[in-house]
């Protein structure tokens, strides 16, 4: 079966940038994803469009098809309880906060007593990156995982 619409794909990654492997899925459960939902970036779901279980391939994506160039104007100032993550936050550190457009990484430049000045460049921004990838299974989605818009199972969502 090829990858398309609304099939669930199962699938290890290696990424990397110019400086080496910046992160790996191998070191836990496979990814698992529901194709044409949103969750992947753009040049990473292009590139799985049409194959098929048992493929590995390498993907090289300039920073426009993976997260975009820096934006100068990113950085903004929070309250640290909007900050997810950690209890305790230091300059360097990766933090969740909630947004319009749903969550976003962003990272801590500078920590006051109730405020933190982030960045919310997304920390892979300006970037060109390369993506090795493994497809272990492609399957149809189930009913109630189009009605839930994600995957269920290990690696997926889960309830």
């Amino acid at each position: 079966m090829q990858i398309a619409k609304n099939t669930v794909v199962q699938f290890h990654y290696t990424l990397s940038d110019a400086t080496g492997v910046l992160e790996t899925s191998h070191d836990h459960d496979p990814v698992l994803y529901l194709h044409g939902q949103p969750g992947l970036i753009d040049g990473l779901v292009e590139a799985m469009e049409g194959r098929e279980a048992g493929d590995s391939f390498r993907v090289e994506l300039p920073m426009d098809k993976a997260y975009g160039p820096v934006l100068e104007n990113a950085v903004q100032k929070v309250q640290i309880k909007h900050l997810h993550g950690a209890k305790k936050w230091k300059p360097g550190m990766v933090a969740i906060i909630q947004t319009e457009e749903g969550q976003r990484q962003v990272t801590v430049i500078k920590v006051g007593l109730s405020q933190a000045t982030v960045d919310s460049n997304h920390p892979l921004a300006g970037k060109d990156l390369i993506f090795d990838v493994e497809i272990l299974s492609v399957r149809e989605a189930t009913e109630e995982e189009l009605a839930h818009g994600h995957a269920h199972g290990a690696g997926g969502h889960q309830h």
